[in-house]
């Protein structure tokens, strides 16, 4: 299974979601950290844990498109 999105544009839409999220759990914006300071440990957590929320986020909006899409047949 490949990591590439189905749609080239989904790339913009999924980094900046991953911004959003990230700021939302008071993470400070990754380009910003100065990665050569922390851990791999810490860097895998923070990412780990905000790649959860992502992914915890989109399968709302994939289920809400589900459910609208039934109430339209």
């Amino acid at each position: 299974m490949s990591k590439k999105p189905l749609d080239p544009n989904a790339s913009k839409a999924l980094k900046q979601m991953k911004y959003e999220i990230a700021n939302e759990l008071g993470i400070l914006n990754d380009d910003t950290i100065d990665k050569g300071n922390i851990s791999s440990r810490q860097n895998g957590l923070v990412a780990g844990y905000v790649g959860g929320y992502m992914t915890k986020k989109l399968v709302e909006i994939g289920e809400k498109l589900l459910i609208n899409q039934s109430h339209k047949k």
